[in-house]
Formats: C-alpha cells, structure tokens, sequence
C-alpha cells in the first residue's frame, strides 16, 4: 500500500482562470543518471500534469470521480522519459493545471455546484531514483507557486474557455515566468495553501483511464437556413471539438454542440441548462484549441465566428471522441442490416456514457451514475468490454454511500443529489431496480468473470440492500411502501410523467426484491461461511413469493394490472411456478401480439421481455418484437437515423421534431440492453458456468435471419459461435478455448459437448426452435 507525504495544495487568490500550480526542482547530482521516475497526480477537481516540458500522459480528467467525501484516487504515471535529457545538478519543471471538474464544478439539474470543495487543489508526488539507488522526492507543498492560465472558464456542463493570447509557455521551463494580461484578463500569480482533506482516503487508481479514443472528421459542413454554420461528424460522440484557425487577435470562435437537428437548426432544447458552448479567442497567429476540462455529447456543432471559408473550416476541424478505456471483448453480427446498426449504436452509447462513472448520459445538465440504467445494462456492457476493474471500483462507492444513507443504495452514485434533491422523487429510500444495482451488478460481474472477489468484497453491500428492503415492507410482505420508479419510461406514459407506467409499481418493485433476495441468498452459500445469512435471504424470498402469489396473481393466472412489463419479470426473475410462469408466457405473447409488437415496456421489463418470450416458448415473437421498425421499437430509431440508444423510445418524434417532454436524451444505454439476449439467443454463445469456464453453444435462428456470428474474449480465452442456413440445414462453426467444456444444444438432434478447438456442427433448420 502506497504513503504519500504530499498534500492537496491550492492558489491562495482567486486567479480568474484554471490555476497552474509550478514548482522549479533541481535533479540531485553526485548520483548518476535518473534510472526511474514516476510521478503520482491527484486533484479536488481534474488536473493534467507537465514535466519537463510535456503533458505527462493522454490520461484525461484525472482522477475521475469517486464519493470524493470518502475517497480520492491517485493516478501513477512513469514519467522517466519526461525527465531523459535533464541532467543531475539541473534545473526542470513540474507543473499541474486544475480545472474545476466534479469536484469543484456544477453537478445536476438544481444549478448548484462545489458540491465537495470550495476550491480546486492539486496534489502531486514525483519520486526519482538514480543509478546508484538514491531517491529523491518532489511533492506538493507550501513552497510552490500558482499563476493564471489561458483557460479562463471551464465547467463540465457549460463548456471551456481559452484565451490563446494569455498562452504564455514559460511557465513549464525553468527561470523567469511571464502572466501575460489583455482585455480585463490580469495574469496573476499567487502562493499557495494546503488543503485538509478531512476524512477523504487516498486510494491508488486501478480503474481504465479517461483518454482519447478516436478522431472523426466532419462529413457535412453548411449554413443554416438561419445563416449559422453548422458541422455534421456523421456520429453521436461524447468529447469536444479540436481546431486550428488563424484570426485578427480578438476574434473570438463560439462552438455550440448538441445530438441532434431540429427545424435544420441546432436542437439545444434537450441540454436544458447545460451550456455545452467553447469560446476561443484567436492570438493573431496559428492557433490550435482543443479543450480537456469539459465534455459534450453531440453529433453536430455550430461555429460562429470563424474567419475562414466553410472548406477551410472542414479540414481545420476535428472531433475528439473520449471515454474510460475499456478493452474490447464481445462482438455480434447478423444478415440483418437494422439490426447490426442497433448494436453498433449500443457499442457507441456505452462508450459515450462509459465515462469514469457509469452514466445516464453525456449532453445535458446531468451526466450522473444512475444505479438504474446500470442494473438493466450490466450484462451487455460485461460482454462487450471488460468491465471488471471499472464497475468494480465504482461499486465500492456505492458500499461507501450506502454506509452513510442508513443502508440506502442512492439513485445515483457517487450520490450527488444528496447535495441537490429532486423535489419529484420524494424522500429518497431503497427503490427497485435503482437499488438492486448493489446486488445485480456484482452478481453481473461475478456471471461474466467467475471471480468471487466481487461477491466478497460486495456481500455486506448486498445484504444491507436486503435488510433495508425487509424493514420496509407492507404489513403483507409487499415492497409499496416507499417512492419506486416502476417500469419508467413506459412508451405509452405521457411526455411530462415518465413513472406514469401501465405495470403497478408494488408488482414490479416486489417481484425484485424476490430477485435480489434469491441472489443475495445464493452468494452466501457460494462464499461459505454464512450459512445465517443464507437462511435469513431465503427466508425473506420465500415471504415476498408468498406475498406476491396472494395479493398480486389473480385466480385466473393473470398478474395485477396486466402489463407486459409485470409478466416479464415474473417469468424471468422465477418468482411463479410451472403452470403459473406458462399461463404468464401466454398472455405475454398476446400482450405482445395486441401491440402489434411495438415496444409496451419501459426500464424494468425491456431488458428481459425477449427473455421472457424465449424461456416461455414464444421465440418467433420475440424476434417480432426485436425487428419492429414502427414506434416504439428498438429499430425505429435506427431507422431516423439514430447512431446511439435513445433514452425514450421517441425520444425524435416521425416528423422529426424533438419530443416535447422536458426529459429526453439521444445518448442513453439502458434500453440496449437486449443486446445481452441478442448476444445469447440470436448469437447464441452464453456462459454455462461464471466466467465461461463452461459455455453453451445454442443459436435459436428466427426472424427471417440467415445468419448471425457472435464471439467473447473470456478469461479463459476466445470463444466464437456463427451459425447460417445452408440448403435446409443450420450450420454453426465455433471455437472453443483449451481446457473449456461446451455444451451444444441444436434444434432436433441431441445435445453433445465439445472440448477446446474449432468444430462444425449441424442440425436440420426446419426443426421449429423453441
């Protein structure tokens, strides 16, 4: 475990700008070349660091954001080659500059912000070793300075400003520093303090970093009917916009960003008050921008101010998309051109809201960790990227908030709203799916990776999770005694009531309460040593079963209010018996045949229903449901053009109007997350056992499909699973690491397993598949 001896230091003066804090160090001599250097960066707030004259590394927005009330991170960098060509007894520079990030910005809708500091302080440690093992140690104290910097405004929500005629590089070489001044903007510079970090623990960071992950050109560039100049990157990213431009000093480029277009101008409505705007203020030569202290989510921009022609605006341009950088493992596709797009843009949102935190989205005046979206799309993000080290850091946040809520999992987490209250949600307590992250996502983690790391270092997360519900039931053993967000963003809920679902919220609330209870109770016999435990979540599962087959299943093997969304649970979380969970299959295949198979669920049904459809013998719906192209569906928004997961179904309206409701997003993962059954089902490779060590080949073609291909980078290796329709037979090609077992279940022949290799296998594709 690491100690450091250096504190969090701040800038004794407001300087009106992102403070650079400076320190001038000589290498000792007498102790031969520097053989290893590493330098340790922390911030209230974000910081990018510089030594010897160069950033220290692509990492961006470090440290991330954690409960900053409890924890911060430290990132470590080896920064050797940074300090290569100073010799022993010479002079060089280390310096950090802070913007406002998390920590010290506007966080959530309420429009307040500083929420954890009331000013941004770095923290740096450098520690140099030399050939005949001497070490030396720069660390921040009082002896540091702090001066202005170009960067005269940055928030997350509202953009970046940099004024290029106060850029004054001295500041990272060593001898005298100039602050340049102009128009009302004094360059300063300030000694500094220490910062009490009170009970916040330092902690290494272990997580993917913040960093670039590709450069997208423009593929449009025109003006408006209004006359503004618009850019079109041809994809919804998350990051901002790089330019080079060259102006009369003054000149001043306004950069606008937002999803999507409205009436051929720039739709901002769904920003609500987030700004998403970047000023930068031309020196009079070349001039390069390219903000690192703000984020946007957009599609499309709008400059004003350029001084050029709009040919020489496309090719000084470039977007920068950014996001946590998590490794690749999991790829799907099929013959289904829509379909293909719809996973693509389920790939692009998740690594657009995959951003040290895992966010709700990335464009308005909120970003935040909701547990909800994550709970739903836990299984997809685990397939497609190695999730392990990120939700798992963020999940001891949410043991740390729930430690100081009296056992309350939050909505969102690291818990801002503790700070800022949404007035609609009432008294915030334990609420279903929101709440069930705690128990679902490390049970998630656990299923993709085989790792009880999780499940142990998460049990007495999960468990209070479950205590918290029990203490809170009805008289009748039903969870409808506190605020539930029910099945939220029901299609058919009007635009202003998001909650206003068809499926009765104690159904639905109650139903997962019986899952995390029957999960909860498994993770304590899988772990050993608490058999108490064990008996005391069974115990509670078996009441809410109970209670849920008295009060909510009616004689005729209907469900309370009758919905989709209350079927789909209950098949899929197993809460009913074997002629119930039949009865319930086919009124749910009937509800879905009513609706002419358009989309009826909200968060809490979709990323089971096809689940729901296939484990009840009703695949061939299913696959009506999936491949629906009028609205709602997963496909219509493909069809408008969507390159990410809308957050409502119509979140653009057919005749390309935005929705009117005052909630709406085009970056929004959650309901992607059948991808996950497309993943098992359609591709048809799922785990047999945690972490893959056994897997089950079994495509079920439908649809219309003619073929699908799907693979998984497991821990134990690769594994790939395609299937097609050959001259009346299903053909399947799959790969299976050494020393894994697969079972392989194909329509009308019997099942066999397989061991490591490359096999082909075949089956008759006029079997019906069930």
């Amino acid at each position: 475990m690491t100690t450091w001896t250096a504190s969090f230091i701040a800038s004794d003066d407001d300087l009106g700008s992102a403070p650079i804090l400076r320190r001038e160090f000589t290498l000792d001599d007498g102790h031969g070349p520097v053989t290893t250097a590493t330098l340790d960066l922390s911030a209230l707030g974000v910081v990018e660091g510089w030594l010897g004259g160069q950033r220290v590394s692509d990492h961006l927005l470090e440290p991330g954001w954690t409960s900053y009330e409890w924890r911060i991170r430290v990132a470590s960098h080896d920064v050797t080659a940074h300090l290569a060509e100073t010799a022993p007894g010479s002079a060089a520079v280390l310096a950090l500059v802070i913007g406002n990030g998390w920590a010290a910005g506007r966080l959530a809708w309420g429009g307040g912000g500083g929420w954890y500091t009331d000013e941004r302080a770095g923290f740096a440690e450098l520690r140099i070793t030399f050939e005949d093992g001497h070490e030396q140690h720069v660390v921040t104290d009082t002896d540091w300075q702090a001066l202005s910097s170009a960067i005269t405004a940055d928030q997350l929500y509202d953009g970046e400003d940099i004024d290029a005629r106060l850029r004054d590089g001295s500041f990272l070489t060593p001898g005298e520093v100039t602050v340049p001044s102009v128009d009302g903007h004094e360059g300063r510079t300030s000694g500094v303090h220490t910062v009490d970090l009170g009970e916040r623990a330092l902690v290494a960071d272990t997580v993917p970093p913040v960093r670039p992950l590709a450069e997208i050109a423009p593929v449009q560039v025109w003006t408006s009917p209004s006359g503004a100049t618009l850019i079109d990157f041809g994809v919804n990213l998350v990051g901002w916009l790089r330019v080079v431009a060259t102006g009369t000093a003054g000149t001043v480029l306004t950069l606008k960003h937002a999803e999507v277009l409205e009436h051929d101008e720039l739709g901002t409505r769904p920003l609500r008050s987030a700004k998403a705007t970047d000023h930068f203020t031309l020196s009079g030569g070349e001039d390069r921008f390219e903000p690192r202290f703000t984020f946007h989510g957009f599609r499309y921009a709008e400059v004003d101010g350029w001084p050029g022609t709009l040919d020489e605006l496309r090719t000084a341009i470039t977007a920068v998309q950014v996001g946590s950088d998590l490794t690749r493992t999991g790829t799907f596709e099929s013959s289904h051109d829509l379909l293909n797009t719809f996973h693509d843009n389920v790939i692009r949102g998740m690594q657009g809201n995959f951003l040290s935190v895992p966010t709700d989205c990335p464009q308005r005046d909120e970003r935040l960790g909701w547990t909800g979206d994550i709970a739903a799309f836990a299984p997809t993000a685990s397939y497609l990227f190695d999730t392990r080290t990120f939700l798992g850091d963020w999940l001891r946040d949410v043991w740390l908030e729930q430690q100081h809520a009296e056992g309350v999992i939050p909505f969102v987490v690291p818990d801002v709203l503790k700070y800022s209250p949404a007035d609609d949600f009432g008294k915030p307590d334990a609420t279903a799916i929101w709440s069930d992250a705690g128990v679902w996502v490390p049970w998630t983690l656990y299923q993709a990776y085989g790792d009880t790391a999780v499940l142990e270092e998460q049990f007495d997360s999960m468990a209070a999770h479950l205590r918290r519900i029990r203490d809170h039931l009805s008289p009748e053993d039903l969870w409808d005694t506190v605020f539930q967000f029910g099945d939220w963003l029901d299609p058919d809920a009007p635009p202003e009531n998001p909650a206003d679902a068809k499926a009765d919220k104690g159904v639905v609330a109650t139903i997962c309460a019986f899952r995390s209870a029957t999960i909860v109770a498994e993770a304590a016999e899988l772990l050993g040593g608490h058999e108490a435990e064990a008996a005391e979540f069974q115990e509670l599962a078996a009441r809410l079963q109970a209670a849920f087959r008295a009060h909510y299943l009616l004689d005729d093997g209907r469900i309370l209010s009758d919905a989709t969304t209350v079927y789909t649970l209950a098949i899929v979380f197993g809460i009913l018996d074997a002629e119930g969970e039949a009865k319930a299959g086919d009124r749910l295949a009937e509800l879905a045949e009513q609706s002419g198979y358009r989309i009826s669920t909200g968060f809490a049904g979709t990323p089971f229903i096809t689940d729901a459809l296939t484990k009840t013998g009703h695949l061939s719906d299913a696959y009506e449901l999936l491949l629906q192209t009028e609205c709602p569906s997963w496909l219509y928004p493909v069809t408008m053009g969507a390159t990410t997961v809308w957050e409502r179904w119509d979140s653009m309206l057919p005749d390309g109007t935005i929705n009117p409701g005052e909630m709406t997003s085009f970056n929004h993962y959650a309901l992607g997350a059948v991808a996950d059954w497309m993943h098992r089902v359609v591709g048809g490779l799922a785990p047999l056992e945690p972490g893959y060590s056994a897997v089950l080949i079994a495509p079920q073609p439908g649809g219309g499909l003619t073929w699908a291909s799907t693979s998984l980078d497991t821990v134990h290796g690769h594994v790939a699973v395609r299937w097609e329709l050959v001259d009346g037979e299903l053909v399947v090609h799959a790969t299976v690491p050494e020393g894994v077992t697969a079972l392989v279940r194909l329509p009308g022949v019997p099942e066999q397993r397989v061991s490591g290799g490359t096999h082909e296998l075949r089956a008759p594709a006029a079997v019906p598949v069930a």
